[in-house]
């Protein structure tokens, strides 16, 4: 038996990951989830959330909401968003190859000689991004070599022409996204594509689950939502910040970690990972509710990192904040490299930490809490 001194109390500062929930991020990593089609990582997350949980509703897009006293008057959200950038077929050719257009952000740079999904009417259809060899680069006459651009990109999927390309069930409009899934570094370093921002649905279902295990009672309606689209201008949010009508909003995304080389730290500010959430500065973030998460912060022994916003936050905060008659909101961002790449890069402890500061943040709130501008 365990001395009493060596049991751990649920709310000690301890691993907060378990095995259970390691082997969901990496499933829910590793799954398509493109903007638009969102709907097998949105029922994944749904499965996993369930236990912990009152109820849940979907909405026509694809939004999933997990609820937690759902009868109570005033809402708090606790937002991330589970699209990734992706591609959709625009132009077979003759010859079999075909050409894209961008679902989403995602970097025509990192493309060339990546291996990618086709989201096809029968199933997954494996093709790569075929680029020139480096020898017939260097030795046509242009006075510099190719560089890879939308419109000169093309997808190899083995066709000798457009019907084979079609008989596999690949038509204009299929989804692409990238093959690459989940790993581990050294010194607790994570890497994938997509953590932007499926890392944040996992942290919202884990303070989810942690509220569930430690037996905590809100004195209000928690909404776990986990957006659609934000790629392409916030819309999930858009749409269920108007459906929920909530008191306040905590969003949580990714932001740039700045350390690593060709990043201008006098735009970007100053953040790295392993050093704690970042909380940002900006029209949409709501300084009071600022202030209690920072106080939260200090409170609970949890580092954080301050950073700067212009006109917009970019985030599907700016949806929250103006939505209704305007919504309390803040954003709290964790650190990450090589964002809308295929190796997305992020550190264990900062997922803990941002876990941690969501879920001290809701124990810390109530209805009662003074965010009124003056």
């Amino acid at each position: 038996m365990a001395k009493e001194k060596d049991k751990k109390q649920p709310d000690e500062k301890q691993t907060i990951i378990t095995e259970t929930s390691f082997q969901f991020f990496k499933n829910y990593i590793n799954n398509p989830s493109p903007v638009g089609f969102e709907s097998s990582g949105q029922t994944m997350w749904l499965n996993y959330l369930q236990p912990y949980i009152n109820t849940h509703f979907v909405d026509p897009y694809g939004t999933a909401v997990g609820i937690i006293n759902p009868d109570a008057p005033f809402k708090v959200v606790i937002e991330a968003h589970a699209d990734e950038i992706s591609w959709f077929v625009n132009y077979i050719n003759d010859q079999g190859l075909i050409y894209l257009k961008r679902n989403g952000g995602v970097d025509h740079q990192v493309a060339p000689a990546k291996r990618v999904l086709i989201h096809g009417k029968k199933g997954l259809v494996k093709a790569v991004f075929g680029w020139p060899a480096i020898h017939t680069r260097l030795s046509n006459n242009d006075a510099k070599e190719p560089q890879p651009k939308v419109e000169n990109l093309w997808l190899d999927c083995g066709a000798r022409n457009k019907k084979e390309v079609e008989d596999l069930g690949i038509h204009v409009g299929a989804v692409v996204t990238y093959e690459e899934g989940f790993d581990e570094l050294a010194n607790n370093y994570y890497i994938g594509r997509a953590f932007d921002n499926r890392i944040g649905g996992f942290m919202i279902a884990e303070v989810a689950r942690l509220l569930k295990e430690n037996n905590k009672q809100l004195p209000y309606g928690l909404y776990i939502v986990n957006a659609v689209q934000e790629e392409i201008g916030l819309r999930g949010a858009e749409m269920i910040a108007r459906r929920i009508k909530p008191n306040v909003a905590i969003i949580t995304d990714v932001t740039h970690d700045t350390q690593t080389p060709m990043i201008n730290k006098m735009i970007e500010g100053d953040v790295a990972c392993g050093k704690g959430p970042s909380l940002a500065y900006g029209p949409a973030v709501h300084n009071k509710l600022l202030n209690f998460v920072m106080d939260v912060a200090e409170k609970n022994n949890i580092a954080i990192q301050n950073r700067a916003v212009s006109r917009s936050t970019g985030t599907d905060t700016d949806s929250f904040a103006y939505a209704n008659d305007g919504c309390p909101s803040v954003l709290i961002s964790i650190p990450l490299r090589y964002m809308h790449t295929t190796v997305e890069m992020l550190h264990k402890d900062d997922i803990e930490n941002t876990i941690r500061l969501m879920y001290d943040t809701l124990l810390a709130l109530t209805p009662e809490t003074n965010l009124s501008y003056l």
